[in-house]
């Protein structure tokens, strides 16, 4: 014990040396102040910035957040909140449409499309509270609304949006600046117009009606959730994808079930298909396809591209320093840039542009760059789960079974049916499945996939099962209430306790009994 000690000892004293070392040739160029001002400054108030801020004034340190734009970031504003606002109004007009599946008398749905658009915007200023730049203040964190620009890895100058600079010296500098939508380089784009998941919550909340005819580029989470959604608030939609499925980070029956969901309401599903110009004459806009069938040209009223999002990497002063990009601000495992003292998080560091794995890399972004000279921790995004919010959703967390396969992990499936679930059979929610991965003989979870009603929340009792290291066996002696959507994640179980059951011994079981019964 006291030889493991001295190791550990031995260990960190050289980490520092060899660190120390390093610093000082990377920072040979610059001089750093003898006192500083903060001890963290944070670029962008979005969800990795909000985050970081929270940790580093939780713990005491004394930080400045910078935020040129809306407090609360894309997830607030453009994203997250807005979208699952709209997804919910149009789920209602789905159900009053297809009332007779729950005995009633089904009807089109009466429909003020401004109404709905100012319902979304009404949820994002009450959510809005939660990361504004008042609440933050009141944890001791200062705000600034301004443009960033990190001068030299101690010195961050701020363009404030009331006009004038300040420059403030700190410690550490987290990079948090988020994401902007990708927009191809199509000819014509531009001049036949479109809108991204940032731009069409203003844009059609001055419409009084849906667009009738829309067009979406991009078949991933965001494109999927659009497409259904304003299919089922009446417009008629027609989606593009250039890969041959839709989801192509899920398995394939998972996206040939998404497709057969959006066709379902009424989305016509273009898989396979480049979009090639985009041409305008006078009032008529339309965009022309290539696929299988040859060329195709779609008019629409509305074009909405959702086909990726990229990181915001200029005006921060990155290039100025030498910080290597790589369509992302490249880190090591600790989110360190070449800068130890300078971190990234969230949507502009990757490798996940999803708004709960920014706050999961705020955690380690602030207390690396605290105290990441005595004790770093690696970003660790083994158990990190994500769910697509169509109908039914999608959620997935750890391998399926195409990242098995490609990494030649040796893995079982078990599946159960959602149709057997009460639960789901007395809400007419009767579709969908979990699937678990597991390694032969073993009831450790490797991942899981849902397909159902509320997916993505009957997911996180596999998430923390599988975080934890608790087995399907012990998901099986877990008591859960009766009628629930959630018993469909003990039957998984119990299908896996079945299928690996001892069968020698429950052979004696039967010749036991039988003896006893004489």
């Amino acid at each position: 014990m006291r030889k493991f000690a001295w190791f550990e000892v031995f260990r960190l004293l050289a980490r520092l040396t060899l660190g120390r070392l390093q610093r000082r040739h990377v920072y040979r160029r610059f001089r750093r102040p003898a006192k500083v001002d903060r001890n963290l400054v944070v670029i962008g108030a979005g969800a990795a910035g909000l985050v970081t801020s929270y940790v580093a004034a939780a713990v005491k340190a004394k930080v400045t957040l910078i935020e040129a734009d809306k407090m609360g970031g894309d997830c607030l504003n453009h994203g997250c909140v807005p979208s699952k606002a709209l997804i919910r109004s149009a789920k209602l007009a789905h159900q009053i449409a297809h009332a007779d599946r729950y005995g009633l008398i089904a009807t089109p749905p009466q429909l003020h499309f401004g109404t709905v658009m100012s319902r979304v915007h009404d949820i994002i200023r009450t959510v809005a509270p939660h990361d504004s730049a008042e609440r933050y203040a009141g944890l001791g964190i200062e705000v600034l609304s301004g443009r960033a620009r990190i001068v030299d890895p101690w010195t961050v100058e701020v363009a404030l949006n009331g006009g004038g600079t300040r420059r403030v010296t700190t410690r550490s500098i987290v990079i948090a600046a988020g994401a902007r939508p990708f927009v191809p380089q199509l000819p014509g784009i531009e001049d036949s117009g479109y809108v991204t998941s940032d731009t069409i919550w203003e844009r059609f909340a001055q419409l009084d009606a849906p667009p009738r005819r829309l067009v979406v580029l991009g078949g991933g989470p965001i494109g999927c959730e659009l497409a259904q959604c304003f299919a089922r608030l009446g417009s008629r939609v027609t989606q593009v994808e250039r890969m041959p499925r839709l989801l192509l980070r899920e398995d394939e029956e998972v996206s040939a079930m998404a497709r057969t969901a959006l066709e379902a309401d009424g989305v016509t599903v273009l898989a396979g298909h480049k979009a090639v110009r985009c041409m305008r004459d006078g009032d008529r806009k339309a965009i022309l396809v290539e696929g299988d069938g040859g060329p195709r040209e779609i008019e629409h009223d509305e074009l909405i591209c959702a086909v990726g999002r990229v990181a915001r990497l200029t005006g921060y002063g990155l290039e100025e320093l030498g910080i290597q990009t790589d369509r992302t601000v490249v880190t090591n495992e600790y989110l360190e840039t070449m800068y130890p003292n300078i971190l990234a998080a969230g949507d502009v560091a990757g490798p996940y542009q999803l708004t709960h794995a920014a706050g999961h890399q705020a955690w380690f972004a602030a207390v690396n760059a605290l105290f990441g000279d005595l004790t770093p921790f690696r970003a660790d995004y083994s158990v990190l789960p994500w769910t697509t919010f169509i109908d039914p959703e999608i959620a997935h967390v750890g391998l399926n079974e195409q990242d098995a396969r490609a990494r030649g992990i040796p893995y079982g499936v078990t599946r159960f049916g959602i149709d057997d679930v009460d639960r789901a059979i007395a809400d007419s929610a009767a579709h969908g499945f979990v699937k678990v991965l597991t390694p032969p003989r073993s009831d450790r979870i490797l991942g899981a996939t849902i397909v159902g009603e509320h997916a993505g929340d009957l997911l996180a009792e596999l998430v923390l099962a599988m975080r934890h290291g608790l087995g399907l066996g012990k998901v099986l002696r877990t008591v859960h209430t009766y009628p629930t959507l959630a018993e469909a994640n003990k039957y998984a179980a119990g299908e896996w306790k079945r299928a690996h059951a001892p069968r020698r011994i429950l052979a004696w079981a039967e010749r036991f009994h039988a003896w006893r019964r004489g």
